[in-house]
């Protein structure tokens, strides 16, 4: 993905965290909220400018390289308004991305850059090789009943 090299491994903002490298959107119940390709892609451009306002034309130039030829006004609009209601976010009352008159966007909302650290083993994680067993007591329990 274009813009990804900038941008943490995960981003989190309010209620939502979003694994970058595999584009992944989820809210702060571990549940996936799908978006579109083009709305994850300028909830990246946002991500890489928090708290300025991403001009419309660089929304443009970052979703449809080398000068395709689309109604594209109509388009991010469209995209805009799938990712406010993944977020459960308005146009009119925004809590998440504002629209700035005749110029874009700008993300309204604190960002926590995580990068993230290597995981250990499943198995090193269980048991390290210089573990032992601890030795239990062990009850008999007869299944036969006594006459």
């Amino acid at each position: 993905m274009p813009g990804v090299g900038r941008l943490p491994n995960v981003a989190r903002f309010q209620s939502f965290e979003l694994d970058v490298r595999a584009g992944e959107l989820r809210s702060h119940y571990g549940t996936m909220v799908r978006l579109p390709e083009q709305s994850l892609r300028i909830l990246l451009l946002l991500l890489e400018h928090p708290d300025e306002v991403v001009p419309r034309e660089e929304i443009r130039k970052k979703l449809w390289p080398n000068d395709t030829v689309v109604e594209f006004d109509h388009s991010i609009h469209t995209a805009i308004k799938k990712l406010r209601n993944a977020f459960g976010d308005s146009g009119d009352d925004p809590k998440y991305i504002e629209t700035v008159a005749r110029r874009g966007y700008r993300l309204m909302v604190p960002v926590e850059r995580v990068d993230a650290t290597p995981v250990s083993s499943p198995v090193a994680a269980v048991a390290p090789a210089s573990a032992t067993i601890p030795k239990l007591p062990i009850a008999i329990v007869s299944t036969t009943p006594s006459s």
